[in-house]
C-alpha cells in the first residue's frame, strides 16, 4: 500500500471514526440528549474538519518545517 493511500485510510479510521466515537461518548456522558441520527450527523460534520487538520495537515512530515523555518524533525535535542 502506498503512502498516500495509507494516510487516507488513517484519516478515515483514526481521525473520523475515533473522533466520532469520542464525541458521541462525551455527549452521552455529559448530556441527557438522545443519541439518534441527527446527533450522529452533527457530530460527524464536526469531526471531519478536526480529523482532517490532525491527520492530514499536522501529521504531514513537512508540517513543522513549514511552520518553523529551519526546524527538522529528525534533529536530536542535544545537538
Amino acid at each position: 500500500m502506498n503512502n498516500k493511500k495509507l494516510r487516507i485510510l488513517e484519516f478515515l479510521l483514526i481521525g473520523v471514526l475515533m473522533g466520532l466515537g469520542e464525541d458521541l461518548l462525551a455527549i452521552f456522558i455529559a448530556t441527557d440528549a438522545k443519541i439518534d441520527f441527527s446527533v450522529i450527523w452533527v457530530v460527524l460534520l464536526v469531526a471531519i474538519p478536526f480529523a482532517f487538520i490532525s491527520e492530514v495537515v499536522v501529521d504531514n512530515p513537512r508540517f513543522w518545517e513549514k511552520i518553523f523555518k529551519g526546524f527538522r524533525r529528525d534533529k536530536r535535542v542535544d545537538e
